[in-house]
């Protein structure tokens, strides 16, 4: 049995400003994004111009927050919003849905795509190669802040959390979803993406990939106490929601292969 290494929640301290490691996380994995955002951008044939790039990602960030916001109240605290509307205002009580969160971004980028005049779908293939770096280091950063952690369990690398008031030890759930959401994501949406393929096949494939990955260690995850398992009895929220998000990158990509092979490589 391993023991979580309890780091420090916050990272900096200077004076009265405090710098937490989940917010490192997530302007590492903007810089990264950044970095690689750019790099396609200067691509021949991109849909996105460098120029362009800081109203893309503007938006996109803007999508995160709202989508994440109102996803969770949406999906997980739905009961909540009602009782108390202004509940969804209170973001420093803490509530982000990843589903949410991936359809504020789309909302996002099909504005982005109305407002320059471009192909959304092709706006989609631009972006999906770029998300699943912040996933895995919001992960890193779920584990450093010891949430979300995984099912009791006997596995050899079981851990304990110095949060948990249970003490029990536990599957490292949040390490197998950076595995899982960021790094073998990431690795199968940009191979995809660096051959010539139809517009949408990109955002199909990452959309398949990440609910499947998602439904797996929901297996292992604890679930939500407020909600617990639904349906049949071992189901998830996090798997219903993935369930669908599969159905639609298997849209995705029927619609995709009905069109001819346009996609540029990265």
């Amino acid at each position: 049995m391993l023991h979580h290494p309890d780091i420090d929640p916050v990272a900096i301290s200077l004076g009265p400003l405090q710098v937490h490691w989940y917010g490192l996380m997530y302007l590492a994995a903007f810089a990264a994004a950044w970095w690689l955002g750019m790099r396609e951008c200067r691509r021949p044939g991109t849909v996105v111009q460098a120029k362009e790039f800081e109203d893309l990602a503007f938006y996109a960030m803007l999508g995160v927050v709202l989508g994440g916001r109102l996803g969770y109240g949406l999906f997980y605290g739905l009961d909540q919003w009602l009782a108390e509307p202004l509940w969804i205002f209170k973001v420093w009580q803490g509530g982000m849905a990843f589903h949410g969160g991936l359809l504020g971004v789309g909302a996002a980028l099909c504005y982005f795509a109305w407002r320059r005049q471009r192909p959304v779908l092709a706006v989609f293939d631009f972006v999906a190669p770029l998300a699943p770096i912040g996933l895995g280091l919001g992960r890193i950063g779920n584990f450093i802040g010891q949430e979300l952690w995984g099912r009791p369990t006997d596995v050899p690398w079981a851990m304990l959390f110095p949060k948990d008031t249970l003490q029990l030890a536990r599957h490292p759930s949040q390490l197998y979803q950076a595995a899982l959401e960021g790094v073998l994501l990431f690795v199968v949406v940009y191979a995809f993406s660096r051959q010539p393929r139809p517009a949408g096949s990109v955002t199909g494939v990452f959309l398949c990939t990440y609910a499947a990955c998602r439904f797996l260690v929901e297996f292992v995850r604890e679930p939500d106490a407020h909600i617990g398992v639904e349906w049949f009895g071992w189901m998830t929220r996090g798997q219903e929601l993935s369930l669908f998000m599969f159905m639609g990158g298997i849209a995705f990509l029927l619609w995709a292969y009905r069109q001819p092979a346009t996609r540029k490589p990265l």
